[in-house]
């Protein structure tokens, strides 16, 4: 029987098992339990790890998966890397599906990229100001230390797993997010510049557009590489055909 593991955590992924459950699809979305009131997409859903590459194996023979989506956040390399490995053991169909980043954007080529956290702090401190940072409450190790005695504006969905300088603000939100609303909060604070990564999508491009219009530079960590040889869709209705052709919608 068809059963298509969903790796999920994302909008697009949610939207996939929307599509899925409506064709009457089995699947089970899977979410790594990192964020403490996640949304939930339709249809089952397991919350937690998999023990790697081989527990994530083990549970793809013992539920019967025919078909994976890697629906994970693009910068979710690990999780990338153990379904890799996982289907490429048991000879399963693995399909990659992330929203486009923003490397089309129309300011992109004047925005400051990089290739690691370190990279980006670095190329903050040369822009110098406030810094607004949005890579996330996992990348902030990068910067405590270095940025111990300095203004920093912070967004964060979830608390920090640490205590962070009291001479940081930090704020608690989540998108999607309007253009004016970020300008706004831009201005407020008095932010010299935007560090932000290369998630894609529009839940939070509009900090983009602000600092467009506020003349803030944007200094933006590029996505890490993926497993290679791993087929890709852009949108939950190109996974949803892609699952079609393997043949898993049945009559």
């Amino acid at each position: 029987m068809t059963h298509v593991l969903v790796l999920g955590g994302t909008a697009e992924a949610r939207s996939l098992a929307a599509l899925l459950v409506a064709k009457g699809v089995p699947l089970t979305s899977s979410l790594a339990g990192r964020v403490s009131r996640p949304r939930l997409p339709a249809g089952p859903v397991r919350i937690g790890g998999f023990g790697g590459a081989d527990g994530l194996a083990q549970w793809l023979r013992e539920h019967d998966v025919t078909a994976v989506v890697d629906a994970t956040h693009p910068f979710a390399t690990t999780m990338g890397a153990h379904a890799a490995q996982a289907c490429s053991s048991l000879g399963l169909p693995l399909l990659r599906l992330a929203r486009p980043g923003w490397s089309d954007h129309p300011d992109a080529a004047a925005w400051t990229w990089v290739d690691s956290h370190v990279a980006a702090r670095e190329a903050v401190d040369e822009l110098g100001g406030t810094p607004f940072v949005t890579t996330g409450r996992q990348t902030l190790h990068h910067h405590v230390d270095a940025w111990r005695h300095r203004a920093a504006l912070v967004r964060l969905v979830e608390p920090p797993e640490e205590p962070l300088p009291a001479a940081w603000t930090v704020l608690r939100s989540r998108g999607p997010f309007a253009v004016a609303d970020e300008e706004a909060l831009m201005r407020e604070h008095g932010v010299g510049v935007l560090l932000t990564k290369d998630s894609g999508g529009r839940y939070t491009e509009a900090k983009l557009d602000a600092a467009r219009r506020l003349g803030v530079p944007v200094v933006v960590v590029a996505r890490p590489p993926r497993a290679p040889g791993v087929a890709e869709a852009a949108d939950a209705a190109a996974a949803a055909a892609w699952i079609t052709a393997l043949g898993a919608l049945r009559p």
